[in-house]
């Protein structure tokens, strides 16, 4: 697919994803007043949304990082999630939140908070810039939600094709 010529459709903006994530900002800042919060997040897809909403979070952070793979080699999905990087820290003494891009099928989020949540957090939530519940395979929602989008390929704000277009400030898809 030739995409630089294709056509963009901005589905949420740079000033709605701004907006958005000073919202949730102060909502995480208010909840989490007095604990003692760890922020991980789910890579490649959410390091920019996480690196802006810690910067919305007016409270002393801790922040990790986690990779994960269901892909293999190949480009389904396994339906096994496998750590590619693991944390560096003990969750029992924090209270965690888990930051991702996209929540869809839902296969990783549900599982990266199955196997966190055994290592006895005080408290586990997660928070995702984008969530597109028509394609969910697990019945699972995620805590905080930036916005909720239809069903559309969508590039941008940390989202790849391709491994490019992450740095795009905006989220959009390509369009025929």
């Amino acid at each position: 697919m030739d995409v630089e010529s294709k056509r963009r459709e901005v589905v949420v903006s740079k000033e709605e994803i701004e907006r958005r994530v000073a919202e949730l900002g102060a909502q995480i800042t208010r909840e989490y007043e007095g604990k003692n919060l760890l922020v991980v997040s789910l890579m490649k897809g959410s390091f920019i949304f996480a690196a802006d909403l810690v910067r919305k979070i007016d409270l002393p952070v801790r922040i990790e990082f986690m990779t994960t793979s269901s892909y293999g080699h190949g480009e389904q999905s396994t339906g096994k999630l496998k750590i590619v990087h693991d944390l560096s820290v003990d969750c029992s003494e924090f209270d965690v939140l888990i930051v991702d891009d996209i929540t869809d099928t839902a296969i990783t989020m549900s599982e990266v908070v199955r196997i966190l949540g055994e290592r006895n957090p005080k408290s586990i939530k997660a928070c995702v810039l984008l969530d597109k519940p028509s394609r969910r395979k697990v019945d699972y929602t995620a805590d905080y939600i930036g916005f909720e989008i239809p069903d559309k390929f969508i590039v941008g704000y940390g989202l790849n094709y391709g491994d490019y277009y992450r740095n795009i400030d905006h989220v959009f898809a390509f369009v025929d």
